[in-house]
């Protein structure tokens, strides 16, 4: 149509509705709904026992224990399926205690994770030259940084749709985590994976994604996106429930 505007419209990758779930007896995260679309990079961030790893653990199906609502991943409810058909259908998994294989190589850690797909082995080292380097070295002879590189890396060659990550920078040194946050930006910012990151640190979080939500007592309170929160118009501390306006 003459004089329209092009705009890109892009599919929802990821969807929750109304998810409630926890650990046990214990309901952690309560009706939480969102959505994440294909190649959207979206930032969760919270206080501390909030509800925010459970939130994912829900998503991916592991030991966490979902008592209602729905986990769609590109249009298929997963929501019933177990962990490994979660992965097939297009999840990649980040945990925060890394549980990367320690008595295997890296080379074999990558190798049991491997798919059909763009992510090659060759390709993980041009992303991560220096763990490129110990592939012949077992995952407990690596570093807190290099352990958290072979995790990345061993959900890359799974060759996900979306990438989910659980605190990607706790317990690293700052000069890791920078290299980390450039290895992620380069991963990502080409829009062919969507990314789904929860993570204490504000910056790198905002750092790294287009849209950010706030969760509090298991719930989604505030989202925005992630530019806007970088120019500081929205006081963090107020929003994570911290300090009082």
């Amino acid at each position: 149509m003459p004089g329209a505007i092009a705009c890109e419209v892009r599919l929802t990758l990821l969807e929750l509705i109304g998810v409630t779930g926890g650990w046990d007896q214990t309901t952690i995260v309560e009706d939480v709904s969102l959505s994440v679309a294909a190649g959207e990079r979206v930032a969760i961030v919270g206080r501390n026992g909030v509800g925010k790893s459970t939130l994912l653990e829900l998503i991916v199906g592991r030991g966490a224990f979902r008592r209602s609502g729905t986990v769609a991943v590109d249009g298929v409810d997963v929501t019933t399926l177990p962990v490994h058909r979660r992965i097939a259908a297009g999840l990649g998994y980040v945990p925060q205690q890394r549980e990367i294989f320690p008595s295997l190589t890296v080379r074999e850690n990558l190798d049991v994770a491997s798919r059909p797909g763009p992510w090659s082995i060759a390709r993980i080292g041009d992303l991560f030259p220096g763990l490129a380097r110990r592939f012949g070295s077992l995952g407990n002879h690596l570093s807190g940084g290099e352990q958290q590189m072979l995790a990345i890396a061993r959900a890359l060659v799974g060759n996900p749709k979306i990438l989910i990550m659980d605190e990607p920078s706790e317990g690293l040194a700052p000069v890791v985590v920078e290299q980390l946050g450039a290895a992620l930006t380069a991963v990502t910012t080409d829009a062919t994976l969507a990314l789904l990151l929860v993570e204490q640190r504000i910056d790198l979080a905002l750092e790294l994604s287009d849209r950010c939500l706030v969760m509090d007592r298991g719930r989604i309170v505030f989202e925005r996106p992630s530019k806007t929160l970088r120019a500081g118009n929205d006081d963090f501390a107020v929003l994570m429930g911290l300090a009082r306006r």
